[in-house]
């Protein structure tokens, strides 16, 4: 959100992310690392340099992002159990369950982009008379 919200799309530099986000620059550092290597964001070096999005951020789902740092794929996902033979319906059960709820996780994420997280943000923000608007 922070990198949506630059201005005109800038570079933000990790420190002034770090900062506002009160999270450790190493962290963001991996986190970031990853998001660029998912094609969410783009850097560049040098004096100048920073992060910035690397599409609009009205075309990013939170469901993208989510399943990309967060989600096993189906080649990650836990394994049914050792044994080649029939589970145990308890390790059907819940295997249905968890389905079932990555599921109505998903399509609630979908519905979400970094743009309208942000302007909800804006919104909380206005609400709580932390952002003046003045409207002519």
């Amino acid at each position: 959100m922070a990198l949506a919200e630059a201005q005109d799309g800038g570079l933000l530099r990790i420190q002034a992310i770090a900062e506002r986000q009160r999270i450790p620059k190493r962290f963001l550092e991996h986190i970031l690392n990853d998001l660029r290597s998912g094609g969410f964001v783009e850097s560049r070096r040098g004096v100048t340099g920073g992060y910035r999005l690397a599409r609009p951020a009205q075309s990013i789902t939170v469901r993208e992002v989510v399943e990309y740092l967060e989600m096993p794929g189906p080649g990650n996902a836990p394994a049914s159990g050792a044994r080649s033979e029939a589970r145990e319906p308890a390790d059907e059960v819940l295997q249905e369950v968890w389905s079932l709820a990555r599921s109505a996780l998903l399509e609630a994420l979908q519905r979400w982009t970094i743009a309208s997280l942000c302007e909800r943000a804006r919104e909380l923000r206005r609400q709580r008379g932390e952002l003046m608007d003045f409207v002519i």
